[in-house]
């Protein structure tokens, strides 16, 4: 298996549940409190480290000097990702997310960036080596967006195979860097964000990604949940369909999806073949609560095939 590098978020999840969310000015009494391990870049990392093994997944990105960092590379390191690309930065709080959810199912949510936005281009200008290591990159987009871009043009420069997960989607994308994007992996609502088009068809879907293609993008996979992943390239149309499962927590399906299809792409697998398996993975991530607990280890998916 070729390595595989994966530049993003680090984030600890505060999961509030109440039976009802706060008006302005009020106060209610909650029902509990977890705090778990989250973050797109550090959830798609745990869940190649799971599914590839020990030393052919790395991860850079930055964390504060506090017990929520330490908890984040522990978790990391604990699911076979190499760490040393991970920063401790003094001065600032590891990033965060306080998650508030009712009865219902609604939710509110308070995203405090914090150490993710110390992950900017001049950091990662200082992990050449680890870029140059590599042979596949795959990046999200909750870090700044000027060391996304500058990640992506480094790696091209070096001859690496990029993946781009647009989430959360910034709008339409520099065509200079669609064209260095090998592929490009966004959620439907994500597609036309990024597509500044309309519609809940798959033909809008298919015509959303194809101009995509024809802006410079090598691969462009749609995930669709239960529907599964469009894939679309010069040659190609096709929609793979979703293993069927039980739903139960959707958290963090997309990032496993994503390592899942790097994970065999970096060990010589087709394309279709390689969304076949992230299908698989994601389907098993959904069946279960939270978000990197969540996460299949490489026999369960080869035994759901």
């Amino acid at each position: 298996m070729k390595s595989v590098l994966i530049i993003g978020s680090l984030n600890m999840d505060a999961s509030v549940s109440a039976a009802r969310l706060p008006v302005s000015g009020e106060t209610v009494t909650g029902k509990s409190i977890s705090y778990t391990p989250g973050g797109k870049g550090a959830n798609q990392a745990a869940a190649a480290g799971k599914l590839a093994g020990s030393g052919q997944v790395h991860m850079i990105g930055c964390v504060g000097k506090d017990v929520f960092g330490g908890r984040l590379i522990d978790s990391l390191a604990a699911s076979n990702v190499g760490t040393r690309g991970i920063r401790t930065c003094d001065d600032c709080s590891t990033g965060s997310a306080i998650v508030m959810v009712d009865d219902t199912g609604a939710n509110r949510i308070i995203v405090v960036p914090g150490s993710n936005s110390r992950c900017d281009a001049a950091y990662i200008r200082s992990m050449d080596a680890m870029l140059q290591e590599a042979d596949y990159v795959m990046f999200q987009m909750e870090i700044p967006l000027d060391a996304v871009y500058y990640g992506i043009r480094r790696s091209k420069e070096l001859g690496k195979t990029v993946i781009l997960n647009p989430a959360p989607a910034p709008g339409p994308i520099p065509a200079d860097i669609l064209r260095l994007v090998d592929y490009l992996t966004p959620n439907e609502t994500e597609l036309m964000q990024i597509g500044g088009c309309g519609g809940e068809k798959l033909e809008y879907y298919t015509r959303a990604a194809r101009a995509l293609i024809d802006c410079g993008v090598g691969n462009v996979i749609v995930t669709l949940g239960s529907q599964g992943a469009l894939v679309v390239n010069r040659d190609l149309e096709e929609l793979v369909p979703a293993v069927p499962t039980e739903v139960v927590d959707t958290t963090a399906a997309g990032d496993c999806f994503n390592a899942a299809m790097v994970v065999a792409l970096a060990e010589g697998k087709p394309l279709l073949q390689a969304v076949r398996f992230a299908n698989a993975a994601a389907a098993i991530s959904v069946s279960r609560k939270g978000a990197q607990s969540s996460l299949p280890a490489r026999q369960e998916v080869l035994q759901s095939l």
